[in-house]
Order: C-alpha cells, then structure tokens, then sequence
C-alpha cells in the first residue's frame, strides 16, 4: 500500500547548539501516527533536546519540525495551539500542588480547549480509571506517590487529546517499584495506537512497546532499527560499545 500521507512528525536537518556544543547535528526523522519511537543513548547524546525541541521548548537553529504537516509556530496563539497537539511528560511531574488531581487534569481542556466542566470532569475521571488512579481525584498531588503523580501527568497530558505524546524519561525520577506501574501505561497506550516518542534508559519497554529504536550519540542518529534487530545486531560501534555497558549490568 502506497503511503501518500506525510507522517506526523517530521524533522528535516534539525541543528541546534549551545555554545560550542552540537547537540544536534542534522536530525532526519519521521514518525509515522501510531507508531512508538524509542530514543536512547548516552547521556549528553541529545536526546532530551530533540524530545523538548518538537514542542518549541528548545528553539532550534535551522531546519524545520512539521506536526501533521503543520511547520512549528515561532510563538503566540498558534504555539499554543500546535503544543495542544503534543502531550508532554517529563522526568519531575509537574503537577500543579495547589490543585487536586481533578483538577489538575481538567485545567487544560477547560481553559485551552473550552469544554464545559462537567464534561472535562467525566472524561477527566474515565482517563484517571485508565491509567489507575481514579480512586485518587480528590486528593493533591504530595499525598500521592511519585509513579502515582506520573501516571496523572500521563492522563493530564492526554486529557487534551494529543496527537503525539513525548515522554523525556519519564520514570528516571522514579523509585524502581515504581517504575513498571508507569511503563505499563505507557505500554498499554501504545497498543491502542497512541504515537509516542520515548527518551527512556528503560530497555525493556523499548524492546516490548518499540515499533522503531532511534540510537543517538553526539548530537547524531547513528542508527534506527526495529529493537529486536537493533538489540541483538547493533550496526554502529557507538551502539555496540553502549549496549555491552548497560546489558552486562
């Protein structure tokens, strides 16, 4: 079948620096909807400035980033906009503490989106059952758990009906015991089709949810492979040296 389609997320030679650093050098990348890309590498590879960077946390210096063939606003209205479209969650929660789990995932469609609250309330409480903690919606965010308070930033982001969701190592702030309870969700939500795009040390999830691995280092995409092959058959001595550390362990 002939794709005619543009995929959802395109970056054309994408560069960017701080300074004197290249954290990306000429990123190529393209997802298509419903697939999962897993990004890993080293730290300081770029990988949590590419994930900030399709949202417009991070400028970038030249090239371009397309989300559903729409170029990325410089700012205003329609940066609000487009950022309405790419859920985001990120390594700390960032929930509001002053605000009820309720409301913290109602607050978005609401103000952003218009909906009434009673609807923004019922379909907040339908996402807090899917990822688990509906029985939790009155509470505030410090009386939860940490897995607890990232599967809410999970339902928060997805309250807004994304059409991407960035994760930028989601549960690397998490205690172990905590962490399945997030990669399932994450799992679950890629097996109904979510798009995601995942900067994550958690190999297991890549090898489980991972339509693509996307390996970087130096500011660079060395290589993308599907896990299975990009596990068991890095191409790139990059990739080879990296895995023989963090597989041994």
């Amino acid at each position: 079948m002939a794709q005619t389609a543009e995929p959802l997320v395109v970056l054309d030679e994408v560069n960017k620096h701080f300074g004197e650093l290249h954290v990306l050098n000429n990123i190529n990348l393209a997802v298509a909807t419903g697939e999962v890309i897993v990004v890993i590498g080293p730290s300081g590879s770029g990988k949590s400035t590419l994930c900030r960077a399709i949202n417009r946390l991070e400028t970038i210096d030249d090239g371009s980033i397309r989300i559903d063939g729409q170029e990325l606003p410089q700012e205003g209205k329609a940066l609000a906009g487009l950022r309405a479209d790419v859920g985001m969650v990120f390594q700390s929660f960032n929930l509001f503490a002053h605000k009820t789990i309720l409301e913290n995932v109602t607050l978005g469609p609401i103000k952003v989106k218009k909906v009434a609250k009673k609807e923004a309330e019922e379909e907040a409480m339908a996402l807090l059952e899917r990822v688990g903690v509906a029985n939790q919606a009155h509470k505030y965010p410090a009386q939860l758990s940490g897995g607890q308070q990232q599967r809410v930033a999970i339902a928060r982001s997805l309250a807004m009906k994304p059409k991407v969701m960035l994760f930028d190592e989601p549960t690397s702030a998490l205690d172990p015991e905590m962490i399945n309870e997030v990669l399932d969700v994450m799992t679950s939500l890629a097996h109904e089709g979510m798009t995601m795009i995942v900067v994550t040390h958690e190999m297991g999830f890549a090898r489980k949810a991972a339509n693509r691995v996307v390996f970087m280092a130096d500011g660079r995409i060395q290589e993308e492979a599907e896990p299975e092959e990009f596990f068991t058959n890095p191409q790139s001595e990059r990739a080879k040296d990296f895995l023989s550390k963090i597989l041994t362990h």
